[in-house]
C-alpha cells in the first residue's frame, strides 16, 4: 500500500518512466511539485530562465535521444510562455511531456490569479491535454502521456495540474506499469509491392528524406535503398543528416534554398519516392507545380499525411522502418548509369566556389571552417534565419539525430535552449550553435543556464545587426523598402556573454580568426564565438515564396537576379520531360 501526494505520485512516475532530467521554472501554482521534486535522487533539475527556454531544452533533449522528456512551469504566465515550445515541437513531430501548475480546482473559472485555460490553449498544439481533476487519474494519465508522445507520429502531450491536487494524498496498491510506444501499424503489402513497382520501371528516380526518417530510425535503411536502386538523394530541412552528406548519391536539401542542382534534379526525375515528408511549402515551393514530371510514392506513418497536399501514385501508412524492410527485397538493382551522370553533372556546375569555402570572412566559408574543426560525433543547432539556411546548405551532416533546428514554426530563440538539452543528453559530445544576432537576443537569458550547467556548448553568432532574412526578403520582393530590420542600436555580444560568467572571443578582434575559431570549439565548456558578416550577405540560390521550385534566383544562367518578376523558370530537357 502507496500513500502518497499528487506531487509525490507525478515525481515518482517520472521516474519510472526513466526520465532523469527535467527542465522548468517553479512558481507559486506548481511549488508542491518542486518540493516533491527536491527529494528525488534520481531526477536533475535545470533551472532554465524563461519557460519558453525549458520547453526547447526539453526539445533537445528529445530530439537527440528519440524519448519523451520533460519540461515544467507553473500556472498562468508560465504556462503560456510555454506555448510556443509545444507549438513548435508539434509542428517537428517532437515527443515532449509538459506539466504545467494550476489554480485549485475551487477557483477555475473564477479569473483567479494567473490562471489561465491552458487545457484550452493547448489542444490545437499538441497530440492530447489533459486537465486532471483527482490525484487518482495521474496514475493512469502520466504512463499514458508518454504513450501518446511517443507512438505513430510523435508529440507533445501537456497536463495541467491544480495545486490542490499536487496536495492531494490518496492511497493505491500498486505502480501502473511505465508508458511505451505503441506497436507499428500494419501496413498492406499491395501498397509496398505498388511502390516497388514504380521504382523500378522509373528512369530517373530521386528519393526524398524528411524528419519521419529520423524519428523511425530508418536512415540505413534509406540509404540502403537509394544505393541499391541508384536513387539520387534529397532531404528536407527535417531529414538533413539521414545520409551522410558526402555520400556520392546526397543531393543535400532541396526547396527555397537549396543547391540549384538539387531543384534542377527534382525538376527532372520521373519518380519521387517521398518517405516521412509533409510536402511543406518551403520544401516544394509551389506544390501543384513540384516535380512536373515525377510520379509520387509516399510513405508515413501518419495517415492525414497522404495525399493531404500533393495526389499521390503509391501510398502507403506505416513506420518508414518496416516499410523500408519491406520494400528492399522488392527492389530492383539497377545502375541508371546516364540518370547519374546527369545528376553528377548538376552537382559539379553548381558547386560552391572553393575559395568561399575556405575565406573565414564569408558566413558558408566560416561554417565549413567550424566543421572543420569538429568531427562526426558533433551535434549542431541553429537558430531561425540566414544562419540556418547557410547551415543547412554548407554544414556537412553525416549522422541522424545530429540537426536540431526549428523546422516547421520557424522559431527565433530556438537554437541556444535546444543546444543546450542535446549537451544535456549527450554530455560526451560537442554541440555547436549557429545562430544570428536576431535569434540570439529572443533567449539570450539562457546563457545563463548554459553556465550554470557547464555544458560544452560553443554558440557561434553570425552578426549582421540585422533581421537578415527580413532584411533579405524586403530588398528582393518589397521594392528595396527596408524597415524594422535593422538593429541601429547593436549589442556587444563578447560582453554579454562575459557578464553571464560564460567564456567569449571576437574573432574580428584578433590577429588570427582561424586558429581563435579552432580552440574555441576544441576547449571543453560553454563558449560564445562572435563573427560579424555584412549586412547585405544573402543566402542564395532562393526560390521567391509561392514560387515553384525552378524559379531560382541568385544563381547564373538559366536563372536570373532580381526578385520574382526576374526569375526565369528551368526550361529542362524536352527529351526528359515527355521520355
Amino acid at each position: 500500500m502507496y500513500k502518497l501526494s499528487g506531487a509525490q505520485i507525478v515525481v515518482r512516475l517520472l521516474e519510472r518512466q526513466g526520465i532523469r532530467i527535467v527542465a522548468g521554472i517553479p512558481g507559486g501554482g506548481n511549488l508542491p511539485l518542486y518540493d516533491a521534486l527536491s527529494r528525488s535522487k534520481r531526477l536533475h533539475h535545470v533551472l532554465a530562465r524563461h519557460e519558453q527556454g525549458a520547453g526547447f531544452i526539453a526539445q533537445g533533449m528529445a530530439r537527440v535521444s528519440g524519448q519523451p522528456q520533460v519540461c515544467l512551469a507553473t500556472s498562468g504566465p508560465g504556462a503560456t510562455n510555454l506555448l510556443t515550445a509545444i507549438a513548435d515541437a508539434k509542428l517537428d513531430s517532437v515527443p515532449i511531456v509538459c506539466v504545467t501548475g494550476q489554480v485549485p480546482r475551487a477557483l477555475i473559472g473564477s479569473s483567479a490569479f494567473q490562471e489561465v485555460d491552458t487545457y484550452g490553449l493547448s489542444l490545437p498544439i499538441t497530440k492530447r491535454s489533459f486537465m486532471i481533476r483527482s490525484a487518482s487519474e495521474l496514475l493512469e494519465v502520466i504512463p499514458e502521456a508518454f504513450r501518446i508522445a511517443a507512438s505513430g507520429r510523435p508529440g507533445p502531450v501537456l497536463i495541467d495540474i491544480p495545486k490542490d491536487v499536487q496536495d492531494e494524498t490518496i492511497s493505491f496498491d500498486e505502480w501502473p506499469n511505465p508508458g511505451k510506444r505503441d506497436e507499428h501499424p500494419r501496413f498492406p503489402a499491395a501498397d509496398v509491392l505498388r511502390a516497388a513497382v514504380l521504382i523500378n520501371t522509373s528512369r530517373r528516380p530521386v528519393l526524398l528524406l524528411g524528419g519521419g526518417v529520423i524519428h523511425s530510425e530508418a536512415a540505413q535503411l534509406a540509404v540502403r535503398l537509394a544505393e541499391k536502386a541508384s536513387m539520387p538523394t534529397a532531404a528536407t530541412l527535417m531529414g538533413l543528416g539521414a545520409m551522410p552528406a558526402d555520400h556520392p548519391l546526397s543531393l543535400g536539401l532541396l526547396g527555397m534554398h537549396a543547391a540549384a542542382s538539387t531543384n534542377l534534379v527534382l525538376e527532372e526525375s520521373d519518380l519521387i519516392v517521398a518517405a516521412g515528408v509533409r510536402f511543406d511549402d518551403r520544401a516544394t515551393g509551389k506544390v501543384a507545380e513540384f516535380g512536373p514530371a515525377a510520379r509520387i510514392v509516399h510513405i508515413d506513418i501518419d495517415p492525414a499525411e497522404i495525399g493531404k497536399l500533393r495526389q499521390v501514385d503509391a501510398g502507403v501508412v506505416g513506420d518508414i522502418g518496416r516499410v523500408l524492410e519491406t520494400l528492399l527485397p522488392l527492389t530492383d538493382a539497377a545502375p541508371r548509369a546516364d540518370w547519374l551522370d546527369f545528376v553528377f553533372a548538376m552537382k559539379d556546375a553548381h558547386a560552391i566556389p572553393a575559395p568561399e569555402r575556405e575565406d573565414l570572412s564569408t558566413p558558408r566559408g566560416l561554417i565549413l571552417q567550424a566543421a572543420s574543426h569538429l568531427d562526426d560525433s558533433a551535434i549542431v543547432a541553429t537558430d531561425v534565419g540566414q544562419h540556418q539556411m547557410w547551415t543547412a546548405q554548407v554544414y556537412p551532416f553525416r549522422r541522424p539525430r545530429h540537426w536540431l533546428t526549428s523546422g516547421g514554426l520557424g522559431t527565433m530563440g530556438f537554437g541556444i535552449p535546444a543546444a543546450i538539452g542535446a549537451a544535456l543528453a549527450r554530455p560526451d559530445r560537442t554541440v555547436v550553435c549557429f545562430t544570428g544576432d536576431g535569434s540570439l537576443m529572443m533567449n539570450i537569458q539562457e546563457l545563463a543556464t548554459a553556465v550554470q550547467e557547464d555544458v560544452n556548448v560553443k554558440i557561434v553568432v553570425l552578426d549582421n545587426r540585422c533581421l537578415g532574412l527580413v532584411r533579405q526578403q524586403q530588398d528582393l520582393f518589397y521594392g528595396r523598402r527596408l524597415f524594422a530590420c535593422n538593429y541601429d542600436t547593436p549589442a556587444d555580444f563578447v560582453r554579454i556573454a562575459e557578464g553571464f560568467g560564460m567564456k567569449a572571443l571576437d574573432l574580428d578582434a584578433g590577429r588570427n580568426p582561424a586558429a581563435a575559431l579552432g580552440e574555441a570549439l576544441e576547449r571543453r565548456g560553454p563558449c560564445l564565438i562572435r563573427a560579424r558578416i555584412g549586412r547585405d550577405e544573402k543566402v542564395y540560390p532562393m526560390v521567391p515564396p509561392g514560387a515553384p521550385n525552378r524559379c531560382m534566383i541568385g544563381v547564373r544562367t538559366p536563372f536570373a537576379d532580381g526578385g520574382l518578376e526576374a526569375a526565369q523558370p528551368y526550361k529542362g530537357s524536352e527529351e526528359r520531360r515527355t521520355a
